[in-house]
């Protein structure tokens, strides 16, 4: 459900791989909610601040997972109130339900690149194995 990479930082000072993170998780949303133009254009901002407070969130309560969902919900329910304004109730609920498909997905794809990153290098003690057998 979540990336332990993301972390909370103001639009200056958003890193490049976290605001590329950010953008590709609402362009996802965006795209399976069927977005107008117009809903886009105010959809953005909220979401943007929302994705932070998360971020910081996860960040600021990681060690304690109970505490880290309850806050994340009371999150929820907080901006699901300011998507309301702006979207549907349909759409408005379903943020979430795409914004964690996207949180899987990514995951997915983090442990695989980390999987084949480990079957192209051997750990280091078997080389040691080998080359002391050879």
């Amino acid at each position: 459900m979540l990336l332990p990479t993301i972390s909370a930082f103001s639009q200056n000072d958003e890193p490049a791989q976290e605001g590329k993170l950010r953008e590709r998780c609402q362009q996802y949303v965006q795209d399976k909610l069927g977005l107008t133009k117009a809903e886009s254009e105010k959809f953005i901002p909220v979401f943007v601040k929302y994705f932070r407070e998360f971020a910081q969130t996860h960040k600021q309560y990681k060690d304690d997972r109970l505490i880290f969902k309850q806050k994340i919900i009371d999150l929820r329910i907080r901006y699901r109130t300011e998507f309301r304004q702006i979207l549907d109730e349909k759409k408005a609920n379903r943020v979430y339900l795409y914004e964690d498909e996207f949180r899987k997905k990514a995951m997915e794809i983090i442990r695989e690149n980390k999987r084949e990153r480990m079957r192209d290098k051997p750990f280091r003690q078997n080389k040691i194995i080998t080359q002391r057998i050879n």
